[in-house]
């Protein structure tokens, strides 16, 4: 019999995996560092092709199987999260906010952190939901492109909006239309991460850095330039600058933006495509300028006061991490409660007082305020209505034109 293979990995997307695990957004830890991302649809293809001998997914596109859900009778849920990704308190004894949300409603909730990244994350729970069976959680938190990839295949469940009215009415314009789950039919954002530009005011003299015109063409910036190794946030970002839509890229326009970017490697004007390294080099000054992930710029400007950072007029890359519910996870309604509370202001500003990422949430900012005006005030963790207009995803890619994209930027970063 045929074995089930999805997506056979290119050498291209296996080094693209490799570089985001070793040190690009795979290899950070949560609320000090960013998430795993930027692999796309690659990172759960061949090297995570299911195991049995002719075991189809359960659906290949539209919503997951319906499972009978037991909330009423069964008052728990199972959550599934990454590392020091929600509050706990002083003593990292409690966690507030799952406590309160306990004592509120009567439901248990079993907190586990055992998503360390998104690929290894689904080869746990793949062949269970492949096979139809209930993979023991009733919510999971998965980054954009895995979240894009399990409801494709039709293993999430879709939600019922009469569970969520605070999700419903206080999710953030900017985070509510997916090209991946249009309307948010499937899926709720925990935290956003935007890419933007990161500068050392002492290292480039006081002057402002914030396009990547600036970063690729300023002879004062040569050889002191840095950027990503995370496909989408480099060619994304670029192609803004050049007035282009990520959301629309056609591969005439990604081959546009990969040559741009090779005429600085060419020029020597970019020093060097970087993970989670720049942060060292750019709070010592050899990196003076470069593309950076916001998460990261809050923590280093805490340490280091010439750590600045800019918003370009042309734009920014945004991606998220998202709460779904699996199919055949028994407790789906339970599991809509607790999402829908995490929408609730005070909460969410709870939330976001700890974990230090852009707050999905609209209506934040004065509960925000209660607890640290600073962290209110500041667009990195709730942008402004001007900021968020500027926010752009990458769209989904087809199996084929990952693998074209990725040999594409490998040959250019020399990876």
């Amino acid at each position: 019999m045929e074995q089930y293979e999805p997506d056979r990995l290119s050498a291209a997307q296996l080094a693209a995996m490799r570089r985001s695990l070793t040190n690009g957004r795979g290899a950070l830890t949560r609320r000090s560092l960013l998430r795993a991302s930027g692999v796309g649809a690659l990172a759960v293809g061949g090297t995570l092709g299911l195991g049995g001998c002719g075991i189809p997914p359960a659906k290949r596109e539209g919503q997951g199987p319906a499972a009978t859900d037991h909330s009423a009778k069964e008052k728990r849920l199972a959550f599934s999260n990454w590392t020091q990704y929600i509050d706990v308190s002083d003593d990292e004894k409690r966690r507030p906010t799952l406590e309160a949300f306990t004592r509120r409603t009567g439901i248990a909730v079993a907190y586990t952190e055992d998503i360390n990244d998104n690929v290894e994350f689904f080869g746990k729970i793949k062949p269970q939901l492949a096979a139809g069976q209930d993979t023991g959680r009733d919510l999971i938190c998965v980054t954009d492109w895995l979240a894009a990839r399990i409801i494709r295949l039709g293993w999430a469940q879709r939600l019922d909006p009469a569970n969520l009215p605070h999700a419903y009415a206080n999710l953030a314009p900017q985070f509510r239309r997916p090209d991946w789950d249009p309307g948010r039919v499937h899926s709720y954002p925990w935290t956003g991460i935007s890419t933007v530009i990161a500068y050392n005011a002492k290292a480039t003299g006081g002057r402002r850095v914030d396009s990547v015109t600036q970063l690729l063409d300023d002879p004062k910036l040569k050889g002191r330039v840095a950027f990503l190794s995370e496909m989408r946030d480099t060619v994304g970002m670029t192609l803004l600058d050049m007035g282009k839509d990520p959301g629309k890229v056609t591969p005439a326009d990604y081959d546009a933006a990969i040559g741009r970017l090779r005429k600085g490697v060419e020029t020597k004007q970019i020093r060097r495509f970087t993970g989670n390294d720049y942060t060292a080099d750019l709070s010592k000054g050899d990196i003076a300028a470069c593309l950076a992930w916001a998460g990261d710029l809050i923590q280093l400007q805490a340490d280091n006061p010439d750590i600045k950072f800019a918003i370009p007029a042309a734009g920014y890359l945004t991606s998220t991490d998202n709460l779904l519910v699996p199919a055949g996870a028994r407790h789906k309604a339970n599991a809509e409660r607790l999402i829908d509370y995490y929408y609730e202001p005070p909460v969410a500003a709870r939330l976001a007082a700890y974990i230090n990422y852009v707050c999905p949430v609209d209506g934040v900012r004065e509960e925000l305020a209660r607890i640290d005006p600073a962290m209110a005030a500041n667009t990195l963790i709730l942008p402004d209505r001007a900021m968020a207009a500027k926010s752009h995803a990458f769209r989904s890619l087809t199996g084929e034109e990952e693998t074209a994209f990725e040999e594409k930027f490998a040959k250019l970063i020399g990876a």
